[in-house]
């Protein structure tokens, strides 16, 4: 066995100055991952006092030392808070040895700007950086600071629950044999039914809320859905020997969802008045109850089912009308999921909300008494990102936006104030780069940590009147770049359009030689719920260097039908998920070519994992004249077995153009090669998708290569997936035989 894998060796050494995928490209590929955290001084778990005049913050040093630094914000002072001295006084303080390499984030608070308190040893402490003074201040034991488990999807029920009680703790409300009962508090014999027409098919939700004046609660009357299930088999289970069987909640697109109606009660003299069912109808959610600070009505917010049409309504407790008072319509989806933001202002009776009515996601000021519109807070070709803070005292939104800056990557984050009335726009952070902002709690001040792929982090103190007052951190990244990593290439061209720019990186191995053809690879994540190339700097984005490594260029971009940027630009994706922007990559990836010609686009290959398995095995199916070698992980393959919100959202209500993108239905068209791995646990994406798409193949008789990895979740493939993928790609894009790993 020696023998035969020295022959490999010697055969690999013998092509390695001529070809990629040797020996020597698999050694380099494998040790780079260490080289990765070579990367130095950049913030990490930033947290701020209560007063918001201090904070805390972790970095990495040279000397690979975890530091924690704690900030005194007006004093602009930093000091390194001394793990040694705290280990050896909590050593003599619990009567045994402690030895720290750092201060646990578990617990840590920032009391003020020479003291934090932290967990360690299940007890909390307190540190006092000016008497340098350790103070074990009580026991941790019963806090759970563990990570909740479960499962994402699991659906609670929303019939049974502990009895409400009334603000002035007079009353109480509750739910038995489906309908609504009250009592006294702490007398059984005055309850009272309050509704008679529950059953356990429709019956009444024990979510109820009272109303501030504790004269009237609402609660909803659910008509109630069956709930599918998802059976996934463990085949390898560690704790016996037979497989065990599997379930989960798993709602797919298409089926039955449960229907919500409120109603507000008088629990007085029991007059009920009921939400008009003709203005809630083929719900997808109904969601946020909530009433007037007045207890005049209830406001709550209405998806119809296919997502073109979602309404903030409002039931009137006084006379039971029910009248929408902001209404968003749109021919294609309303991205309820990634882009809703809502504002109440309960002083003047006002709603910030989020709106791409036209045609640009931004903020909207409407009279909340009415729905009327009184101005567009955001206003301009680029899009509001995030709302940080709505400050009504000031009447100013602080907001996370990009594409503001002309002929610069549209998709860096900067910072902003603007006034309600959409006046007094103003930057705070005017560096070229993706900024991550911490802000204190009364919003004055805020950590801005910024970067982009090709440019190392920086961080800054700075005011939220646009000022920077105290530099923070510069990163070191030398002893990366001496390993001779290199930063990925930024690089823009147009779409298919001709004219819509669309923006990617380049990924080159360290030995790289302009003189050489090098195969492209792309690395894709077309999900319309956000855009996905990197923006900030992170040494090793996707694994993509590693793959580089092996003698290819690696490539990622977000082509339309992606997220924030227009809404036309991300229609593209509506009803049409099979399109996954590829018009606008292949474009790209010419232009690109057009360039560099040692990018060889005759052979290209793709991968990607869920949203993106979906999409690299689409890109052989659809696109077979350019992408010829793809390996997907955990695929939905198609978008009738999937989860339903996701697939809803985007493709709407299921119909015929479920088919037409289902890479199972289209199977028989592939002509590239094609490797497929799925975990036989993935309860994200039902790995039946991907036994469905196998089983198509088989049928038309369409060679590929198929791993299942007994006892794995939603992934990518692990370890041994990682390798299996390199090698495919090494054997179909190189034409070099991989080592024959069994062999040593």
């Amino acid at each position: 066995m020696k023998l035969k894998f020295t022959g490999v060796l010697l055969m690999l050494f013998q092509l390695s100055g001529m070809a990629q995928g040797t020996i020597e490209d698999y050694k380099r590929a494998k040790e780079i991952r260490s080289t990765f955290n070579q990367v130095y001084h950049v913030p990490q778990h930033i947290v701020w006092s209560e007063d918001g005049n201090s904070f805390s913050y972790r970095i990495s040093s040279k000397e690979h030392k975890d530091i924690l630094y704690l900030i005194d914000a007006v004093a602009k002072k930093k000091t390194a808070v001394d793990v040694v001295e705290i280990a050896k006084q909590m050593s003599t303080l619990l009567a045994q040895e402690v030895t720290l390499q750092t201060i646990p984030d578990r617990g840590l608070k920032v009391m003020r700007a020479n003291e934090l308190e932290f967990i360690e040893r299940n007890s909390k402490w307190k540190w006092n950086t000016i008497e340098n003074k350790l103070t074990k201040i009580g026991e941790a034991s019963g806090q759970n600071f563990e990570r909740r488990g479960g499962y994402w999807g699991v659906r609670g029920d929303d019939s049974k629950g502990d009895p409400v009680e009334s603000p002035d703790k007079l009353h109480t409300a509750y739910i038995k044999n489906s309908n609504v009962y009250t009592a006294k508090a702490g007398d059984p014999k005055s309850e009272k039914q309050l509704t008679f027409d529950g059953s356990p098919g429709e019956y009444y939700t024990a979510r109820i809320q009272w109303s501030g004046d504790s004269r009237k609660i609402v609660v909803s009357k659910i008509r109630k859905a069956e709930i599918r299930q998802l059976t996934l088999l463990e085949s390898s289970p560690t704790d016996q020997l037979q497989p065990k069987l599997q379930t989960r909640d798993y709602v797919k697109p298409g089926d039955a969802l449960p229907q919500y109606y409120p109603a507000v009660i008088d629990v007085e003299d029991g007059q009920i008045f009921r939400i008009d069912p003709t203005q809630v109808s083929d719900q997808f959610s109904l969601s946020n109850i909530a009433w007037r600070p007045d207890n005049s009505a209830i406001t709550f917010e209405y998806n119809q089912r296919g997502h073109q049409r979602y309404d903030i309504l409002e039931l009137s407790a006084v006379n039971g009308q029910t009248k929408p008072l902001i209404s968003e319509v749109s021919p294609s989806f309303i991205d309820y999921s990634g882009k809703k933001y809502r504002k109440d202002m309960d002083n003047t009776s006002e709603i910030i909300w989020a709106s791409e009515r036209d045609g640009w996601n931004h903020l909207y000021l409407f009279d909340a008494s009415n729905g009327a519109l009184k101005n567009q807070v955001t206003k301009g070709n680029w899009v509001v990102r995030k709302v940080i803070h709505a400050d009504e005292d000031n009447r100013k939104v602080i907001f996370e936006a990009s594409g503001m800056k002309k002929g610069e990557d549209p998709y860096l984050i900067r910072y902003y104030t603007i006034g309600f009335d959409g006046k007094g726009l103003k930057e705070l952070t005017p560096e070229t780069a993706n900024h991550q902002a911490t802000f204190n709690k009364n919003h004055t001040l805020f950590v801005d940590v910024f970067s982009r792929v090709d440019q190392a982090p920086q961080a800054v103190l700075r005011t939220t009147d646009g000022r920077t007052i105290m530099d923070l951190e510069q990163a070191d990244i030398t002893d990366l770049e001496a390993t001779g990593w290199k930063a990925p290439e930024v690089f823009a061209s147009t779409g298919r359009d001709g004219k819509t720019d669309i923006w990617g990186i380049i990924v080159r191995p360290k030995n790289f030689d302009s003189n050489k053809k090098y195969p492209v690879i792309e690395y894709i994540y077309a999900g319309p719920h956000s855009s996905f190339v990197p923006k900030s700097f992170y040494a090793n984005p996707s694994g993509m260097y590693e793959l580089a490594e092996l003698g290819f260029v690696v490539v990622q971009i977000d082509g339309m039908g992606t997220s924030n940027r227009s809404k036309d630009f991300h229609d593209v994706a509506w009803k049409n998920l099979k399109d996954a922007g590829f018009p606008d990559r292949i474009a790209w990836m010419k232009a690109a070519a057009q360039a560099y010609p040692y990018m060889d686009i005759d052979r290209v290959g793709i991968y990607g994992t869920s949203a993106g398995g979906q999409s690299s095995t689409g890109a052989l199916l659809f696109h077979p004249e350019f992408y010829k070698v793809g390996v997907s992980s955990c695929g939905c393959h198609d978008n009738r077995m999937d989860k339903i919100w996701w697939n809803e959202q985007w493709m709407g209500t299921v119909g015929k153009h479920y088919e037409e993108c289902s890479n199972v239905e289209n199977a028989s068209r592939l002509e590239g090669k094609l490797m497929l791995i799925v975990g036989e646990l993935d309860d994200n994406v039902d790995p039946s998708s991907t036994y469905q798409l196998v089983n198509q193949l088989i049928k038309n008789g369409k060679d590929h290569e198929f791993i299942m990895v007994p006892g794995m979740g939603h992934s990518s493939g692990g370890d041994y997936g990682e390798k299996k993928r390199r090698d495919f790609f090494v054997k179909h894009l190189l034409g070099v035989e991989p080592p024959a790993w069994n062999q040593y």
